[in-house]
């Protein structure tokens, strides 16, 4: 993303919308910048914000003719008067970020918006997980915060050394030059983005492996890590298989969603049965 500094004006609301804390108003150019390294070209604030085009040289001049009357003139919070934002044309590997943070945007690579997987929470209709398996989200980075991809190869190299798969149909896996390393591309290494998801399957009896694994892991990174856990239900709804490996590693369980199987089958193995 740009700033125009032929247009800004510093009123400083762009400031509030970006969710990595990128923008900031220069005090020594005046205007509005954007930290190139710490954007993740999310889009935020060229979505986030109304775009008035008032002519920016009328702006500051009324806000200081205000200034000096000790008046304040700002624009309202949520407008960038002088639409001051032009999305910049990005090439690889920048353009990497924005697929990954912008929830609009399909991934080149599976088609799917946001982080571009339907993850194993949607496991009703896509039929990843199945009886005796476990589906692991690996889930990095939040607003304010992020994660770069440096971070997720250490992650996905320390579990392909035991020997675990990683699903196809992720976008993290397809920025993978070996799968059976975890080395992720390294043009894109430092590349930061929003958040991202690593995911894989193992056998129940593996809970605790990986789970270990990914505690090691976790304390090794400058970011957050969430790790989802999916599993099939039995014919009444209850799980007593994963769930007491769980406890006995000292988690409070709770079920984060439970799909009732309404949606429409996307496993065309599933569909077939």
């Amino acid at each position: 993303m740009y700033i125009n500094p032929d247009k800004c004006v510093a009123c400083g609301n762009c400031t509030y919308v970006c969710p990595m804390g990128a923008i900031y108003v220069d005090p020594a150019t005046k205007r509005s910048t954007i930290d190139r390294d710490e954007c993740v070209e999310c889009f935020s604030c060229y979505n986030g914000l109304s775009q008035e085009h008032l002519n920016p040289t009328l702006v500051r001049g009324m806000r200081k003719i205000f200034s000096m009357m000790r008046l304040r003139f700002d624009p309202e919070p949520d407008v960038c008067p002088t639409a001051a934002f032009e999305p910049d044309k990005l090439e690889w590997p920048r353009v990497v970020r924005r697929a990954f943070s912008d929830p609009r945007v399909p991934h080149e690579s599976t088609g799917i918006e946001g982080r571009g997987t339907e993850e194993v929470k949607t496991n009703d209709i896509s039929g990843r997980v199945k009886v005796g398996e476990v589906g692991f989200t690996i889930e990095f980075g939040r607003p304010g915060l992020g994660t770069r991809f440096y971070e997720i190869e250490k992650m996905s190299m320390a579990l392909a050394k035991i020997g675990v798969d990683f699903e196809k149909k992720n976008p993290v896996t397809t920025l993978m030059t070996d799968t059976k390393t975890g080395k992720i591309r390294e043009d894109i290494l430092n590349e930061k983005v929003l958040s991202a998801i690593l995911e894989i399957k193992v056998a129940v009896s593996r809970v605790e492996e990986i789970i270990n694994v990914v505690h090691q892991v976790e304390k090794q990174v400058d970011t957050v890590v969430v790790l989802g856990v999916g599993v099939k239900c039995d014919e009444n709804g209850d799980e007593n298989v994963v769930r007491p490996v769980l406890e006995r590693l000292g988690y409070n369980i709770e079920r984060a969603k439970t799909n009732a199987g309404l949606g429409r089958i996307t496993n065309k193995e599933v569909a077939a049965k």
